[in-house]
This record gives structure tokens, sequence and C-alpha cells, in this order.
């Protein structure tokens, strides 16, 4: 016996419910489509590896996490001939992230000096003496490495062709300065390195976004080449420097 032809009110017959849901199914296909696309897509997106980051990337990631509280670093830079020969060693102990400030011992072929360096004047005698100090402008302890700036020289590098080497810790970046270029980092440094043709730079930067060591080679147009070299350890905090007193 065949089914009646009508249904209850509120009702579809069956195939009125099929056009309508086939319809439907036929309109939220392609929506369907695109959503499972645009997982698949995300899927693929969260699952593919993170670009690597470039030398200069890192060195900038690094100096841009460095803590920027003043602290205390050991130090210790000599200045070589061409040859190898020792011109000066200063060794002490120095202020960093704020104006340079410290106590370090200068020895040369011809003397030893105690040398307290404060943000007005820096104080020189010869070691082993209790006489008067000798005053000098603050500027007079700045030599040819601009070392109360690092990270700004850092950045200096990197504008000028620097290399990054990333084969070891800590990173080393180089590049090829002339003075003008240093002194827009600090002036007084770029002066005393104007006698140079060009200044052959190395900076080595560690995990924590500090300098650790710079090294110059210092090259001039009519005498033999200077090479300076500043290494920095044992890091602390702050130390208190104030003007000496004859004793």
């Amino acid at each position: 016996m065949s089914p009646p032809s009508t249904l209850r009110p509120g009702t579809l017959s069956f195939r009125a419910w099929y056009s309508e849901d086939h319809s439907l199914i036929h309109h939220r296909t392609p929506a369907l489509i695109l959503a499972l696309s645009g997982l698949m897509l995300s899927a693929c997106a969260s699952g593919s590896p993170a670009r690597p980051k470039t030398g200069e990337q890192v060195v900038l990631d690094r100096l841009a996490a460095a803590d920027d509280a003043p602290y205390s670093a050991a130090i210790r830079a000599v200045t070589q001939s061409g040859t190898g020969r020792r011109l000066q060693l200063m060794v002490g102990r120095i202020n960093l992230n704020a104006p340079l400030t410290g106590r370090t011992t200068d020895k040369t072929e011809q003397y030893t000096e105690d040398v307290v360096i404060t943000r007005q004047k820096v104080y020189r005698r010869a070691s082993g003496t209790h006489g008067v100090w000798q005053e000098f402008p603050a500027a007079a302890a700045k030599g040819g490495i601009p070392t109360d700036r690092l990270p700004q020289y850092v950045r200096l590098i990197l504008g000028h062709s620097g290399s990054v080497h990333r084969g070891s810790e800590p990173v080393r970046v180089s590049a090829h300065l002339a003075p003008k270029d240093i002194e827009s980092v600090d002036r007084t440094v770029g002066r005393n390195l104007h006698p140079a043709s060009a200044i052959d730079t190395d900076v080595w930067i560690d995990k924590e976004g500090r300098i650790v060591r710079v090294r110059q080679d210092i090259h001039f147009a009519s005498q033999p080449d200077i090479q300076n070299t500043l290494t920095l350890t044992d890091f602390k905090s702050v130390v208190p420097v104030s003007a000496p007193v004859a004793r």
C-alpha cells in the first residue's frame, strides 16, 4: 500500500526535505572547504621551522636584552706596536653603563702610575709614592677605544658593513673604520685617532649583551701599526670612586 500523500502539518515531504537539505549542503560546501583549508594552512605554518636570524639580528637582540644598570668590570688594556712590543699595560677595575670611573695601574717602559678616574678629573702619580696627585680633565682617560660607549660602538660597526662571526661564543663583530666614523660615537676618542689612516676593529659580545673584548689594529700612512686590546671580565656591582688624597 502506498503512503499517504500528505504528512502532518509542520513536516516536509521527503522530496522537499531532500531538496532543501541538499541546497543547504551545496551552499555551505565552499565555506566548509575554506575553513578546512585555513585549518590546514595554520597547521602547516605552526609546524614549519622559524626562519633563522641573521648574525646582525642576533647581535642587535643581545644589545637590546642587555641589563642597562651600572656595573663594574676588571679591565686589562694593552697597547703594542706592530712588531708585538708592548707599549702600555693598564689593569684595574672600572664602572660602566655610567660615566667612566675607576682605579687602574698604568705601566710603560718608562713609568708605572696609579690612576684614579672620576667623573670630572683623572688623577695620576707614580706607584709607591705618597706625593701630590697630578690632575687632568676626565677626557684624559680616553684613548682609542670608546670604553664607556661600547654598545654604541658595536652598532657603529654593524652600520659600516660589519661582519658577524657566529662560529663560537662570544660572538665577534668586525669592520673597517676611519677615525671620523668613531667620532660619531665619541668625539674625543675619534680625535685621538686622527693620525691614523684606518682602523680594523673587532668586538666580542656575550650572550648577556656585554662587550667582553675589543681589538683595534690601527694603521698609519707613514709609521708602524699599533694594536689596542681591551678585555673586560669579572662583572660585579659598581665600586665607589672618589678623588684621592695625598698620604
